[in-house]
């Protein structure tokens, strides 16, 4: 699903704070394989949703990302990789490259744990003591992202999962008590040992569609135009609007049309969302709208377009202020959204149960405010993390156990990760705004 920041990742908290200035960074990938929520390959038999390309609506372009590489469980190894185990379950992140055992403080219950290294962090093992706020999580609610994460496990995991799914903690303390006594906990550091990074957040667009233009909405969401594969360059997002020869391309690729320009652009941007649609009966019906391509062009950020205008400061670029600024310039509304040449296409899914998150990069479903996005070269997916952040533009702790089950181009380092906060218009409103300093720790099987 999305991205709204720029590409970080060995930065310390107080450097990325000064320039942080926009939500998201813009990917591109390759349109012929199953995609997550946020466009990223699925491995073949996930059955996973299509979704699509992951752009930011502030920030610096990016430009084609490779998939993530397939990560294995921690090896107890020197440097040498070990090659993925043929039919592992789960995908995950790039192998551990060193393990050095560690004594001292860091060794913690029993024999000395040992310090991880992979491609892009460092894992230190720690005491449970270390996990700044551990014992007020509410932490039975992260089991239905634990289960779910454990539909695909990674390496390593299977144990500690078959014991998750035979538990149904009565409690939070009973869950904290499973986690300390089947995991290990490990500080995650940048190479450099830098152990503070960036928190931002991420969410599913809900939206409002009719089937047929009528009123106000008049912005189409389209499915891919049959010249699309043949048409090199297809046409740009303001050729879209202006020229009759594309309008006429797309006539009859509708599938609903939405009032305000800037939701298009934005369920674009996140690469998929939920669509309250009604139809020409007047009987209305939710659907999930999935990637099926692009128009070939690379996206430009509207928020950075508008910061070069002049119309915002570097500090004041946030999806909200974006928002802001289209309904005081409403006449430039179309001069704003035409500024990113990238149309992003898509195809109406059933969605049977409007409790399920969107698919992340693990293949399962994500659940809103227990999973995030990671560097699957710094944290392979499927592992259980302890988060020490804050509210968004707040001083408020947000210390929670999250597990890592999606990724996105914009989420590269070691102490890094994207919220993912649901749908609908708090998680907008959480997302859109979130942009804090991060601790981070990785909870390991023994």
């Amino acid at each position: 699903m999305v991205h709204h920041t720029m590409n970080s990742s060995s930065a310390s908290a107080a450097s990325i704070s000064r320039t942080m200035t926009h939500m998201r960074c813009a990917r591109r990938c390759e349109d012929s394989l199953p995609r997550t929520a946020r466009g990223h390959p699925l491995p073949v038999g996930a059955g996973c949703l299509r979704h699509g390309v992951v752009a930011a609506i502030l920030g610096i372009a990016v430009g084609c990302a490779e998939p993530a590489a397939l990560a294995t469980a921690p090896v107890m190894a020197p440097a040498a990789a070990a090659p993925p185990q043929a039919g592992a379950p789960a995908p995950a992140t790039a192998p551990v490259l060193t393990a050095a055992r560690a004594g001292g403080a860091a060794a913690v219950n029993g024999p000395a744990a040992t310090a991880l290294v992979r491609a892009r962090a460092r894992w230190v093992p720690v005491s449970w003591s270390e996990l700044p706020g551990f014992a007020d999580d509410r932490t039975r609610e992260l089991w239905p992202a634990l289960l779910a994460g454990c539909a695909r496990p990674a390496d390593g995991w299977a144990g500690v999962c078959a014991l998750a799914r035979a538990l149904q903690p009565a409690d939070d303390a009973q869950a904290r008590e499973f986690l300390q006594r089947t995991l290990q906990p490990y500080r995650v550091e940048a190479l450099d040992g830098q152990a503070s990074g960036l928190a931002t957040g991420y969410f599913e667009p809900l939206l409002a569609a009719s089937r047929l233009p009528r009123g106000a909405q008049q912005t189409a969401l389209l499915r891919p135009p049959a010249d699309l594969a043949t048409r090199r360059p297809w046409w740009t997002r303001a050729q879209l609007d202006t020229v009759p020869a594309a309008r006429a391309s797309v006539r009859g690729y509708e599938i609903g049309f939405v009032a305000d320009p800037l939701d298009a652009l934005l369920v674009q941007v996140q690469g998929s969302g939920r669509v309250r649609l009604t139809e020409p009966d007047g009987r209305e019906r939710m659907l999930r709208l999935a990637y099926a391509g692009h128009n070939d062009y690379a996206y430009k950020s509207v928020g950075r377009w508008l910061i070069e205008q002049g119309e915002l400061r570097d500090d004041e670029a946030s999806w909200p202020a974006i928002r802001d600024w289209a309904r005081r310039y409403p006449a430039r509304v179309n001069e704003l959204v035409w500024s990113n040449p990238r149309v992003v296409f898509f195809r109406e899914e059933p969605l049977p149960d409007e409790a399920v998150g969107p698919r992340g990069a693990q293949g399962v479903p994500l659940t809103p405010t227990r999973s995030v996005a990671v560097d699957p070269l710094a944290v392979p997916y499927g592992t259980v993390l302890w988060l020490d952040t804050t509210e968004p533009l707040a001083t408020q702790p947000l210390r929670r156990a999250v597990m890592a089950q999606d990724t996105g181009s914009a989420i590269s380092g070691a102490v890094r990760v994207d919220f993912f906060w649901g749908w609908g218009p708090q998680a907008e409103a959480q997302a859109g705004r979130m942009k804090q300093p991060l601790r981070l720790w990785a909870l390991w099987p023994r």
